[in-house]
């Protein structure tokens, strides 16, 4: 007789059986359930029966030139700016741990600007910079020099303002995944001969992905979203094309719901890629711990 039989006969009495384990019943999650399943179907026909949201309009524009092109210049502009903004933010990450006090205080001061000043102003004041700047390169002796207007077209404002604003957000949750790696790891690279960028990118940074990668897809997803700014500056993104269209058409809503339907897509699919390359990465390294450190929007 096993161990755990002998447990079971000294609790039972001789001649019963166990009754079985029943679950307890929810009701209320039932009813509930219940009643927001047809939530959804009532405003699901509301919507698909009430002619104003033009369908036939939605479906026209939604393989429309325009917003393709718009749609193309948005996924370009979200991977190029979460490229640029994640290489940044690990040097700023690096410099934020260095035992320089000056390294550390420049990269303190960085994330203190850049996350204080919103992101629309930034947009701005890059693309008024020849306001401050009429030609570059600036100061000193010029052996020569353009008109600034002609070098910050708005895809490069555009570009700047996003990168140097998602950097300092980026520098943090890279600092985060660093933080998590165990101090022993550091002390064999060490022992083993390596230097500190050495250390960096064979030892540590693959095992801080695990903590990296899941608010790295949030901000990318962000980023999408936050790419729909850069239209008060007549950048062709999604919106602005979107925006164009209607502006000659006066169909509003029906356009801005074929927006919608593109980012709701495109949001999808990155959702998709975010939950592979976790659960790869937790294969190899297993399940993230720790923090997450992500910006709210």
């Amino acid at each position: 007789m096993t161990v755990a039989a002998e447990a079971g006969s000294s609790t039972a009495p001789a001649g019963t059986t166990t009754p079985p384990v029943v679950p307890v019943r929810h009701r209320w999650r039932t009813v509930a359930a219940v009643a927001v399943g047809v939530a959804v179907v009532l405003a699901v026909q509301a919507a698909a029966r009430n002619h104003n949201f033009q369908w036939s309009v939605v479906f026209k524009y939604l393989v429309d030139g325009r917003i393709l092109a718009g749609l193309r210049t948005t996924i370009v502009l979200t991977a190029a700016t979460m490229a640029g903004a994640s290489a940044l933010g690990l040097v700023l990450a690096v410099m934020r741990q260095s035992e320089s006090r000056l390294l550390s205080g420049l990269s303190t001061v960085y994330l203190w600007l850049f996350r204080g000043v919103p992101l629309l102003v930034q947009l701005l004041i890059w693309f008024n910079f020849s306001a401050l700047f009429p030609r570059v390169p600036f100061g000193g002796p010029v052996l020569a020099s353009v008109a600034t207007n002609s070098v910050i077209s708005p895809w490069v404002a555009a570009l700047l303002a996003l990168i140097l604003n998602e950097a300092a957000y980026m520098a943090e949750i890279i600092r985060a995944g660093l933080l998590s790696v165990d101090r022993g790891q550091h002390e064999a690279a060490q022992a083993l001969g390596m230097h500190r960028g050495l250390a960096l990118r064979r030892i540590v940074i693959p095992q801080a992905l695990r903590v990296i990668l899941p608010p790295t897809g949030n901000e990318t997803i962000n980023m999408l979203k936050y790419t729909t700014l850069v239209s008060v500056i007549g950048f062709s993104d999604l919106l602005y094309s979107g925006q164009l269209i209607y502006g000659q058409t006066f169909e509003t809503i029906p356009i801005l719901i074929t927006v919608s339907i593109w980012y709701l897509v495109v949001v999808s699919l990155l959702t998709v890629a975010q939950g592979a390359l976790e659960r790869r990465i937790n294969n190899r390294y297993g399940p993230a711990r720790g923090s997450r450190t992500q910006r709210h929007a």
